[in-house]
């Protein structure tokens, strides 16, 4: 049996990011729960919990050269989508009264490491939703 295509190097570069996220949220505490969390609509890179607060974090990760701040690849559609998900998550599991929050972790890929950058409550999910036509049970 020959094994799997290597991954393209975008994707390595992103699951390596979600990794550094992942390792850096941990060393502060959180309790990490999911990871790529899928639900019609969107995605959640990581959801995870600091303290009595569920945490839906965006990882954006950038290689070198890339032009731009990663942060700012959080774009007002992509919010939208992270936020459909995480609506999709409280519903699955009943835990709308859970207190929540909207994190985005950039990463700055260099040769031989990287810079985590985490932005606690990066946007709130009237940022992303038209929150007239939101429902939530």
């Amino acid at each position: 049996m020959t094994p799997p295509p290597p991954s393209p190097p975008h994707l390595r570069l992103g699951r390596a990011g979600e990794d550094a996220a992942t390792a850096l949220l941990g060393g502060k505490g959180y309790a990490v729960l999911e990871r790529n969390y899928r639900a019609k609509g969107g995605e959640v890179d990581i959801i995870c919990r600091d303290g009595d607060t569920l945490v839906f974090v965006e990882v954006k990760t950038r290689g070198p050269g890339s032009l731009g701040r990663p942060d700012q690849a959080v774009t007002p559609a992509k919010r939208r989508r992270i936020a459909l998900a995480a609506a999709a998550y409280l519903s699955e599991r009943n835990l709308w009264e859970m207190p929540c929050r909207f994190d985005v972790v950039a990463i700055v890929a260099r040769d031989g490491g990287h810079t985590a950058t985490h932005m606690p409550d990066a946007f709130g999910v009237e940022d992303a939703l038209d929150t007239r036509r939101f429902y939530q049970p």
